[in-house]
């Protein structure tokens, strides 16, 4: 079967009908997905984030510009994603190339989140070694004092990634584990899409 031509949005649409599908029908927070980063050297690591914005051109997820995926995804922009919404049998995997997000991106987004994870966002060192849970309880409340009647501002260590996908594979379970499978692979300003054998 020759593979067929799809524009630009069209892997998008799929996702955000699957999507929207997912939050109204999954009882677990469908914006949970698995990202995996992997060292200079090859060293792969994986943990899940929580996807705060997907568009025809990426999927987009904040974090520590210190912590230990960050330092890997500065190294090395080579990244996956897997979404896994069981309760659709649905899986979907993006595979990709990262890159931060604008400052106003990253600002727009800080400034909506709930005031008591603006303030964790300065006191946690994320992936740093800590003395105990009651040291950071006292950096958390440093913070807060710190920010008493004033705004928080983002920190310039924190902020979005966007991973901009080369290949984007949909999995639907099926009866008999004849498993609907559909590749996406990007090609110029479209996409070559297949079906795979499950």
């Amino acid at each position: 079967m020759t593979a067929r031509i799809a524009p630009l949005d069209e892997p998008h649409k799929r996702f955000q009908e699957l999507f929207e599908k997912a939050r109204k029908e999954e009882t677990h927070d469908p914006t949970a997905v698995a990202l995996a980063t992997a060292t200079m050297h090859g060293r792969p690591s994986l943990r899940m984030v929580l996807l705060k914005g997907a568009d025809a051109q990426g999927f987009v997820f904040y974090t520590n510009y210190q912590s230990r995926k960050a330092t890997e995804m500065e190294a090395n922009s080579q990244a996956a994603m897997t979404f896994y919404w069981p309760g659709l049998q649905v899986q979907i995997r993006v595979e990709g190339t990262l890159d931060r997000t604008s400052a106003g991106e990253s600002d727009a987004y800080f400034e909506s989140r709930p005031y008591g994870h603006r303030l964790g966002t300065w006191a946690s060192e994320q992936s740093r070694e800590i003395e105990s849970a009651a040291e950071l309880a006292r950096k958390f409340e440093e913070v807060e004092e710190r920010f008493k009647d004033r705004e928080v501002p983002r920190p310039a260590h924190w902020g979005g990634y966007r991973i901009t996908p080369e290949s984007i594979e949909f999995w639907v379970g099926r009866e008999n584990r004849m498993h609907e499978r559909e590749l996406y692979t990007r090609a110029g300003n479209g996409w070559t899409v297949k079906i795979l054998q499950p």
